[in-house]
């Protein structure tokens, strides 16, 4: 067996089964495990699913708000063992692989178009790995 193929199966191992199918431009929740000393809570944190990198153990999700005016970006590995799990709470319409754009925009110009017409259920949706 090569070092390549390997690596893969290793890999495998630790990808996450439970991710939802997330597009750009959905409006996800992802549930962030905290550490406070010898405390951990869940923090949410919702935004506009802007880009995604990455393939397999390394895939990341960038997500944006806006908190107070001012835009906020975090991004997260999908399949680590910080996060809680995704939720997508709202589908959106995006014709582009990655909406940098929207770091420029303020106001109505910074909507996303609802797919909600196209789509009847969210919940419905399969998850990533079953096409």
């Amino acid at each position: 067996m090569s070092i390549q193929a390997t690596l893969e199966k290793i890999n495998a191992s630790a990808l996450k089964t439970d991710v939802p199918r997330m597009e750009i431009g959905d409006t996800v929740s992802v549930h962030c495990r905290i550490v406070e000393g010898n405390k951990e809570r869940i923090q949410v944190f919702t935004g506009v699913l802007i880009a995604r990198a990455g393939r397999g153990i390394n895939e990341m999700l960038t997500v944006r708000r806006i908190v107070e005016e001012m835009g906020v970006e975090r991004i997260f590995p999908i399949n680590s063992p910080k996060i809680a799990q995704y939720e997508v709470v709202r589908r959106g319409q995006a014709n582009r692989a990655k909406l940098y754009y929207l770091r420029d925009r303020a106001g109505k110009s910074r909507r996303i178009i609802d797919r909600r017409r196209k789509l009847k259920h969210v919940a419905g949706l399969p998850l990533a790995g079953q096409n």
